[in-house]
């Protein structure tokens, strides 16, 4: 017999482990299923079972709750990208229709074009650039992930993004010999890695600034 605490842990493995015919579902049949929290027996399985084991707290807001149903894969590759650049305190860019961007990965610069592969990508401070015919916004970015979706949707995730005509050019130079100094005399390994960090993001602002 599971405790109750034993329960909501199976619960929730159950949840998190979609089946077969879940993964095997199309993205038509995902566009066109109703946009309901919990609409999926799994979910519905889940909050039962937490209504049961927790009545006086509040049902948690499960993933999908945070998202909305997005068109199938085209027969035909768009001539747009659609953009959404989510930061933790607003969207920078939301539902925004782009020719190409080209992101700061891990493994450099990389373009996203209509029709890119689906890919996941972790991004390293430095350089965002969203082109829109002859308009090019750049920001830099701290680092995130990017999430390019198989219906030229590609989602990114950052902490922050500032445009690049908002960052002084001076304060950076002074940053770059602030940290280059603490690097050198940092007393203690933590010392030296927070100097590193603070070396790293202001070298890459630096090579932004003079893309």
């Amino acid at each position: 017999m599971l405790s109750g605490r034993q329960a909501l842990r199976a619960g929730l493995r159950a949840w998190r482990t979609p089946t077969v015919g879940a993964i095997q579902r199309s993205f038509a049949a995902e566009a066109t299923a109703p946009a309901v929290p919990g609409d999926d027996e799994q979910s519905n399985q889940f909050l039962k079972l937490w209504k049961s084991i927790a009545p006086n707290l509040d049902k948690p807001r499960l993933p999908s709750s945070y998202m909305k149903s997005r068109p199938p894969t085209p027969a035909t590759i768009p001539t747009k990208l659609t953009v959404n650049l989510a930061l933790p305190h607003k969207f920078e860019l939301a539902d925004k229709e782009v020719d190409m961007i080209i992101i700061p990965a891990t493994s450099g610069q990389m373009g996203v074009l209509p029709g890119h592969v689906p890919t996941v990508v972790e991004l390293k401070a430095g350089l965002l650039s969203v082109h829109d015919g002859d308009n090019v916004k750049k920001l830099f970015v701290s680092g995130g992930f990017a999430f390019v979706q198989q219906n030229s949707f590609a989602d990114l995730v950052v902490i922050e993004a500032v445009e690049l005509d908002q960052i002084d050019p001076e304060e950076v130079k002074k940053g770059l010999a602030h940290y280059s100094q603490l690097v050198n005399t940092a007393s203690s390994e933590l010392e030296k890695a927070e100097a590193q960090i603070g070396l790293e993001v202001h070298s890459a602002m630096n090579v932004a600034l003079g893309a």
